[in-house]
């Protein structure tokens, strides 16, 4: 099958091996995939580790299953593979499992490819009135919906956004959903204009907020979070990068700062908020996947591959 194949590198095959789905797996015809910005941080060694195919937001068709309502089904799927024995899985944490395969990141192949292989529980159906190309935001807006999860945001709450992109742009409107006094910071003028129907917009640091949220995908991302948060406030780390930073720790025990990271998250509520058209965003940028080499240059808000509708 048709597959980008990541070993010190991208490579363009056509002769990888189709997968074939074991006990309570599906095979899955992938439809659309598109790329994250951790498949970029991959290619500049953030997972050394990492060889395999890329590749981890997906919607595609149920071809093979030991769950026979399964197929036939549009599905999207979740990206952390646990084992259900450890200490995590065992009490509630399975997306911390200390056996734990991650899709396209760490001991598990991706879905730039023509077919993957996912655990039934993994798998959610996508509604019939919901578009491939509106589903493939599914997982990047549940990552985005578990800061709810995480932290308690209040109408009343002054919030910072750090950070201009695609992940930004979903964390945005998820905040703004809960009435939240909202201000986005970023560095594209360019960039901000798509935040302005539902946030406040600027590129100064000299303001001040309860929970800010670094979503910049840079290492100075949380420098600029340490800076503008309020003494006793939250930060909450959205950003995964290959760099490394410096800071001072007693900072955030003298200000009784708190800090949460936070990745992946709840995919019936994506769905749910997807199908009623309440997060909106710009039209996806399809490549061939032979054309893998234009996508990842491509500068588009969300850019993927296409395989067959």
């Amino acid at each position: 099958m048709k597959a980008l194949y990541y070993e010190n590198g991208l490579q363009y095959r056509e002769d990888y091996p189709k997968p074939s789905p074991g006990p309570g797996e599906s095979l899955v015809q992938i439809i659309i995939s598109s790329i994250c910005n951790t498949d970029k941080e991959i290619l500049k060694g953030y997972r050394p580790d990492f060889k395999g195919i890329l590749g981890h937001e997906f919607v595609g068709k149920v071809v093979e299953s030991h769950d026979s309502s399964l197929i036939g089904k549009r599905v999207v799927g979740e990206i952390n593979e646990s084992c259900g024995r450890c200490l995590y899985c065992k009490t509630g944490r399975p997306s911390h499992c200390e056996n734990r395969k991650v899709v396209g990141i760490s001991g598990k192949d991706g879905c730039f490819a023509e077919y993957i292989t996912l655990k039934n529980e993994l798998l959610h159906i996508v509604p019939e009135e919901l578009p491939s190309d509106l589903a493939i935001f599914t997982e990047p807006l549940a990552a985005a919906l578990e800061i709810l999860d995480q932290v308690h945001i209040k109408p009343s709450t002054k919030v910072g956004l750090i950070g201009d992109g695609r992940l930004a742009y979903m964390i945005g409107q998820v905040v703004f959903l809960t009435g939240a006094d909202l201000t986005i910071i970023g560095k594209h003028e360019e960039k901000l204009s798509l935040f302005k129907p539902f946030a406040k917009v600027t590129t100064s640091t000299d303001d001040t907020y309860e929970i800010v949220i670094d979503a910049s995908g840079s290492p100075t991302g949380f420098l600029t979070a340490q800076k503008i948060v309020r003494k006793r406030g939250t930060i909450i780390i959205k950003s995964t990068y290959a760099g490394k930073i410096q800071i001072d720790m007693s900072d955030f025990v003298v200000n009784e700062v708190t800090v949460k990271g936070s990745r992946c998250g709840p995919f019936e509520p994506a769905l749910k908020l997807l199908k009623l058209g309440l997060i909106k965003f710009p039209p996806i940028e399809l490549y061939d996947l032979k054309d893998y080499e234009k996508a990842f240059a491509s500068r588009a808000f969300k850019v993927g591959f296409k395989f067959y509708k």
